[in-house]
């Protein structure tokens, strides 16, 4: 089988081409074992991508432990530049059919790189959408974890995320409360986990947990989900850049469409193939 290896700040994931999105489905079974960084080719999900017959292509991410993600927004930009680069479509801006809707990324050229912007579409902020039980608002939750006391922010961006603020991330164990957090019974289908430190307005710090893949360098939808609930809470502007341990995005909530748009890098890392057992 085929592979590109992609990554997106950091965010890395194996690439494959297949005929359609329901035979997507028969690869979920070997996510864990071409995930696995000394047994496989190691990434934090595999995308199985091809063309589409309702939008122009489509993407299914499973991630390392085998689980399916409804979408990826590092991942969805790897897609893009990869369905460019490879004729899968011929255009700059297109529609992707995702479990969590369609999405639509424009490739840009800055300073000579390849940027991707992708309508991420609309945040839900319905409690029983995101899912989060327990709380009929989705700010100032109180959430008890890892023997801590928490005030979360719950959003969607087709994915379930909880959003928790720390003057200092450097002071946050992640690897001992995110796992916690993500299976707590207050999110029944799980949930991505960020803690965020302001910097200012426009500048928010973050570090991720997630779901179905632990610690990551970097989470498109979670960006995303960061910024509206900062904007919600009165702690960024509408637009602001979200610094993750791989590197930056730029994400803004327009007001107009109710649209979340995030702007980061795609690069791809090498290419193969590999025998599936």
């Amino acid at each position: 089988m085929n592979f590109t290896k992609m990554q997106g700040l950091g965010n890395d994931f194996i690439l494959m081409e297949v005929a359609s999105f329901e035979e997507a489905q028969r690869f979920q079974a070997y996510a864990r074992q071409l995930c696995d960084r000394h047994w496989g080719i190691g990434a934090d999900g595999l995308i199985l991508l091809g063309p589409d017959q309702e939008e122009d292509i489509f993407m299914r991410i499973y991630n390392s432990d085998g689980s399916e993600a409804q979408m990826c927004g590092n991942g969805i930009r790897c897609v893009a530049l990869y369905a460019r680069q490879n004729g899968l479509v011929d255009k700059d801006s297109f529609r992707v059919r995702t479990q969590a809707g369609v999405r639509c990324p424009q490739i840009l050229s800055c300073d000579g790189q390849k940027l991707v912007r992708v309508d991420m579409g609309e945040p839900e902020l319905e409690t029983s959408r995101i899912p989060v039980r327990g709380s009929a608002s989705n700010t100032g939750i109180p959430l008890s974890a890892a023997g801590q006391e928490f005030v979360i922010t719950a959003v969607s961006m087709g994915n379930p995320h909880c959003i928790i603020y720390r003057d200092d991330l450097s002071l946050v164990p992640l690897a001992d409360w995110g796992p916690q957090i993500e299976t707590h019974a207050s999110f029944p289908e799980k949930t991505n986990v960020e803690f965020v430190q302001v910097l200012n307005d426009e500048e928010l710090e973050a570090v991720v947990w997630e779901r179905g893949a632990g610690i990551t360098l970097a989470c498109g939808t979670g960006a995303c989900a960061v910024l509206v609930a900062s904007v919600l809470s009165g702690k960024s502007k509408p637009k602001a850049t979200v610094r993750l341990p791989g590197g930056e995005l730029y994400i803004e909530w327009n007001q107009e469409d109710n649209h979340v748009y995030m702007s980061g890098a795609a690069i791809e890392v090498f290419h193969g193939t590999i025998e599936l057992k």
